[in-house]
């Protein structure tokens, strides 16, 4: 029904954001991944799914098409639901899921909340085919450094005494190429600061 919505970020959690469009607050359950990289306050898109349950109807959404796609691909897979679809978009960015049902790494989408390892093997049995086509798998490979830098910053950062979330979406907003780490904390800290 809605495609996307466009609004001011009025409240973050972990795992939903509200946006309000011309005084409506809008609830959309997203991933810690969307969640992290925006801030209370900006103008933002996120893109949508309306998931209609005899419990309810709730809003999925996340600030990329590519992870809404893989949040689609995800509920096609029996038995995963939209929290667990959630939940493995949190663990994992689509190309790196992408990689590991395409390695058949059981072990590696086990570690994802809800996830045992069954419904790891039925994730890569029924997504295989499916993620070849896709091609994500490259993407991995060009951020694989900015992964490992932001896992020093989000170190950094809990050390000193920030929650996991607040290091995450501080850790997230220090995009800047060829930086190094002690730069990347300076400008996280100084996000949180704000």
């Amino acid at each position: 029904m809605f495609d996307f919505i466009k609004g001011r970020v009025h409240e973050i959690d972990s795992d939903k954001i509200v946006i309000e469009v011309n005084g409506i607050g809008y609830k959309i359950n997203s991933s810690i991944t969307s969640t992290s990289s925006i801030k209370i306050g900006e103008e933002t898109m996120i893109y949508t799914n309306m998931v209609v349950r005899e419990d309810g109807i709730r809003l999925y959404g996340f600030v990329s098409k590519e992870e809404l796609n893989f949040f689609n691909l995800l509920l096609t897979v029996s038995k995963i639901g939209p929290k667990v679809a959630s939940a493995l978009l949190s663990t994992f960015s689509p190309s790196k899921l992408s990689m590991h049902i395409l390695n058949k790494d059981f072990l590696a989408i086990s570690r994802a909340p809800g996830i045992g390892k069954k419904t790891a093997e039925r994730i890569v049995l029924e997504l295989k085919d499916k993620v070849e086509k896709l091609g994500l798998e490259h993407v991995e490979q060009e951020v694989a450094s900015s992964i490992a830098d932001n896992n020093e910053v989000l170190e950094a950062l809990m050390a000193l005494g920030y929650s996991r979330f607040e290091s995450s979406r501080a850790s997230k907003s220090t995009h800047i190429k060829n930086a190094s780490t002690s730069e990347l904390i300076k400008k996280a800290l100084n996000f949180l600061s704000k």
